[in-house]
């Protein structure tokens, strides 16, 4: 997969409530010892970003994430803005930045919450 591929299907994941559809979707997209980091929360691996993903679903029924720009990338390295919507909260954005592993996969993502602070 292309890297804007890769972004698509791990946007794909985040939006995906039920569990068998996100590890389908966290298969194609991110690496077995993957690690995700945002201001809330620090993942190790597949099986932790999906519960991760599957605590926010049920915090938050009918969440939704959209790609709001990008992705850009170089290198291995990704870089875009994401949109998350809820009917029970404000709308967020924030921008991910990732590094792809050498099968094209994401192995790391480090993400910041709003915009940057001035």
């Amino acid at each position: 997969m292309t890297p804007h591929e890769v972004v698509a299907v791990y946007i794909g994941a985040w939006n995906a409530a039920d569990e068998v559809e996100r590890n389908t979707l966290l298969d194609q997209c991110w690496t077995d010892d993957g690690t995700y980091t945002d201001p809330r929360s620090d993942e190790r691996g597949r099986g932790q970003l999906s519960a991760h993903i599957k605590r926010l679903h049920n915090a938050m029924p009918g969440v939704r994430f959209e790609l709001a720009a990008g992705p850009d990338h170089h290198h291995r390295y990704v870089r875009f803005v994401w949109r998350l919507t809820s009917a029970d909260a404000p709308p967020l954005e924030g921008m991910d930045f990732g590094e792809l592993a050498p099968d094209g996969r994401l192995c790391a993502i480090v993400g910041f919450f709003s915009t940057l602070p001035t």
